[in-house]
């Protein structure tokens, strides 16, 4: 992205307002923190005094809402104890002007670094650095000193009193976290509907793990229905997928894709009924249609569906018809799909129905319910947060860079400021400190925020001090109603929040006895003067995102691969230390695939280039490892129980993917081009027919694997072949199909060829078996000239382009740069 491009992405973002779902009792009650404290200082002592004791009522109310798990009145508290203990030694501190700064540097270190412990930490912690900036300039004695703090932490301690006196939708927020997991799981199975291989993002699934997080007090507190049912959710989502893909599950037309069309809008609604449960704590209503659609017949004839079967009769099931009748039209792996996903079904309508959920019992006798997740109490939380700033003590971190730009900036813009203006130059260190953020974007528009912001807000509240020359009490009332209104619009956007708390520093002040001229002009330019100090600090030390992309890039692959190598390897050694495996290894990919996703965003945003990784080559090879992860995704949905028929020849193939990917990814990282031939060699040796309806599942996932492996390569491959990807496709399937087993109809290798397409590959004719495997796999229209549906299986066997064509025509095709030996 250019300069220019990025300026004006910074000014839209930064002066955005954004349609949020407003909390007027939470701003109410938080305000109502702000007053009582205000109100009875302002009445004991004096409104100067009153004036810094509300600092930590409003900074504690606005930790408040801050996105985090915990109980909002721990953070309350753990933000007024922050907020203290600042102010102390800022005081302590504050009497020799080089001890001072070296404290400021020192705490604003600490502060940059507590964003390795999540972005509320390092939230909450920077407002301590400017609570210390702002509080040293009252005058004291270390007594003094020690009131304020005790004060401060008061005003903490009012608003935790409130948020236990005056609940508001107590496990709100669980509740919708876990609500959404549903819905977004209801709306992939509609969009599963009309695309069988519709993305998905699990942010939603990856929120729910987070809010089931909790300490050993919340969880003998919280709701049932918020206990063990998110995990149906998350199995809930690969049955979905299994089912509406072609290549593991219903084909892509006929009367099974209908009837599978048909439990996909059943799911959406039973899900969507859930979510509404759970969000409102009321009972599920599923109207009596969807759930005759969700009842899965007997099979009439025998197939090796009829275990599974077995474990889906349940009482309700026990009127369904039987004999011809009652024939299923779902066979095979479609129907092992269909049948675990209305199992899970029926688990999800015990939850919303009852509001908790039967522990469910595994074949050995012991419960199958996954413990609750810990959090450790905030009282042990400092070790952890000590941890994960060490991790982040490298010269590469971005944290570690903007803690430095924190220490840097608070001290100097302190200097600046006072040269400035003896009285308030603690604004400039302020609004630069408030607006830095540890990456581009956000650090330049909530510059650009702030200071529009400021600057509306301290024109309305000096038009309202000029119409009403409000004295104490009404100045205390007017700084009151600007809190609350910032606390309500807080979450819709920086700048009109930022334009409330202006106004609230206005009449605040306005209430210790300065007037408004003496307040206003220097508050506007040394705002400025902060956020341009902040936006020179990221250019002078930055922490670009783009250069990194190919190590993430690598991260995202390693994680993947893991992922896929322990679900295939489950299919050879079904145990339940396999399956935990799969799941750990599932969450892996999931956190290496968010951090790809957030490092392409951010470096979408910045004003530099990759130079051997372009945007185009990012999104593609983006797009091929998603498609490894979903490949992995469809055959955890059919992994055998532990005592299952295990699938020996899988063991191979697994060690072939691990094996593979720990080098690409470091191929990657070296601008190499990745290779598969350990993955290639153990399809190829997979050789023999299907053993049964298991086998068939896993060799064809396997080929799913293998093709979205070398759209890897395809994508980040650096010849001159790469830009005539399709066309080598297109080659290499009709010379695959030509050589027999390899191409023919339903081989492991080229699940998706149509029987059409070989028929033209065996007469000879290159274009028309290209054709005909572009027709079968919906590029084209059937015999009554409709379009077709696009499957999931497309070359879902097909050997990279790139390296086929040098291997097999390859004389004259110049080897890449920092290709392996």
């Amino acid at each position: 992205m250019t300069w220019l491009r990025a300026l004006r992405e910074i000014l839209r973002t930064g002066l955005a307002i954004e349609r949020k779902r407003l909390e007027p009792l939470v701003a109410i009650r938080a305000a109502a923190g702000v007053a009582i404290v205000l109100g009875l200082s302002l009445w004991l002592v004096s409104p100067a005094y009153a004036a810094s004791s509300a600092l930590g009522a409003f900074s504690a109310g606005t930790a408040t809402f801050q996105r985090s798990w915990r109980p909002r009145k721990v953070i309350a508290l753990a933000a007024g104890a922050g907020l203290a203990v600042s102010t102390f030694l800022g005081y302590v501190a504050a009497g020799n002007v080089v001890t001072f700064l070296l404290l400021l540097a020192l705490w604003s270190f600490l502060a940059g670094m507590a964003w390795a412990a999540g972005p509320t930490a390092g939230i909450v912690s920077t407002a301590t650095v400017a609570a210390m900036l702002v509080t040293i300039t009252l005058p004291g004695s270390v007594g003094q000193a020690l009131e304020h703090a005790v004060v401060i932490f008061l005003g903490g301690a009012v608003q935790a009193t409130l948020i236990l006196l005056f609940p508001v939708r107590r496990w709100g927020a669980h509740r919708d976290a876990l609500a959404d997991a549903f819905a977004a799981v209801a709306d992939y199975a509609r969009r599963l509907r009309h695309d069988p291989t519709a993305p998905f993002d699990p942010e939603a699934l990856m929120t729910a793990r987070d809010a089931a997080a909790v300490t050993p007090l919340q969880a003998r507190h919280r709701p049932p229905a918020l206990h063990g049912t998110r995990g149906l959710a998350e199995r809930i989502r690969p049955a979905v997928a299994s089912l509406a893909d072609p290549a593991l599950g219903a084909p892509a037309d006929g009367p099974q894709r209908d009837r599978a069309r048909e439990l996909l809008g059943a799911a959406a609604d039973v899900l969507d009924a859930a979510a509404r449960a759970i969000r409102r704590g009321t009972r599920a209503e599923v109207p009596p249609r969807v759930m005759d659609v969700l009842r899965i017949a007997p099979a009439g004839d025998a197939d090796e569906t009829d275990a599974v079967d077995e474990a889906n009769r349940r009482p309700e099931a026990d009127g369904a018809p039987t004999g011809a009748e009652a024939d299923e039209v779902l066979r095979g792996a479609a129907r092992q799909a269909a049948v675990r996903l209305v199992t899970l079904l029926r688990e999800v309508l015990e939850v919303a129905e009852s509001g908790e959920r039967r522990a469910s019992r595994a074949e050995d006798g012991t419960s199958a319910e996954t413990p609750f997740l810990m959090r450790p109490m905030m009282i042990r939380v400092l070790p952890v947060v000590l941890r994960d700033m060490r991790r982040e003590l490298r010269p590469d971190s971005t944290v570690l860079r903007h803690a430095l730009r924190l220490a840097v900036v608070a001290p100097v813009g302190y200097v600046v400021g006072s040269l400035l203006s003896p009285g308030h130059g603690y604004w400039v260190p302020i609004a630069a400190v408030l607006v830095m953020r540890p990456d581009f974007h956000q650090t330049y528009a909530r510059a650009v925020a702030r200071f529009a912001g400021t600057l509306v807000g301290v024109a309305l509240a000096t038009g309202v001090v000029q119409l009403t020359r409000p004295d104490a009490y009404l100045s205390g009332a007017l700084a009151v109603v600007s809190a609350a209104l910032m606390y309500l619009v807080m979450r819709t956007g920086y700048a009109v929040s930022q334009a409330f708390t202006a106004a609230y520093v206005v009449f605040l002040l306005g209430m210790g006895g300065e007037e408004w001229d003496q307040t206003v002009p220097d508050r506007v330019l040394l705002t400025l003067i902060g956020g341009v100090l902040a936006m020179v600090a990221y250019l002078v030390y930055p922490a670009w995102e783009t250069p990194r992309l190919l190590d993430r890039l690598a991260d995202r692959l390693a994680a993947n691969g893991r992922y896929a190598a322990a679900v295939v390897r489950s299919y050879a050694e079904p145990s339940a230390q396999g399956f935990a495996e799969v799941r750990k290894a599932l969450l892996d990919s999931r956190e290496a695939d968010a951090a790809w996703d957030e490092a392409f965003d951010r470096a979408k945003q910045e004003p530099v280039r990759h130079r051997g990784l372009n945007r185009r080559e990012a999104e593609d090879a983006g797009e091929a490892i998603r498609a490894l992860g979903r490949a992995a995704m469809l055959l955890e949905t059919h992994l055998p129980t532990r005592e299952g028929p295990p699938v020996p020849e899988a063991a191979g193939f697994a060690e072939a993917v691990a094996a593979d990917t720990v080098q690409a990814a470091r191929d990657v990282r070296e601008r190499r081009n990745p290779e598969w031939d350990r993955v290639e060699e153990a399809l190829d040796a997979w050789a023999g027919d299907e053993g049964g309806v298991q086998e068939g599942v896993v060799r064809r996932g396997a080929a799913l694997q293998l093709r979205a492996l070398e759209d890897l390569t395809a994508a980040i491959d650096r010849t001159p072949l790469e830009h005539d990807v399709d066309s080598a496709v297109r080659e290499h399937r009709a010379r695959a199909a030509d050589a027999g087993d390899a191409g023919s109809p339903g081989s492991p290798r080229n699940p998706g060829m149509s029987a059409e397409a070989g028929r033209a590959a065996e007469g000879g004719g290159v274009a028309e078996a290209a054709g005909a495997g572009e027709r079968a796999r919906g590029g084209g229209a059937d015999e009554a000239g409709r379009p077709r549906e696009a499957g999931a299986v497309e070359g879902a066997g097909r050997v990279g382009p790139v390296r086929e064509a040098r291997r097999e025509g390859g004389g004259d095709t110049e080897p890449p740069r920092g290709r392996r030996g």
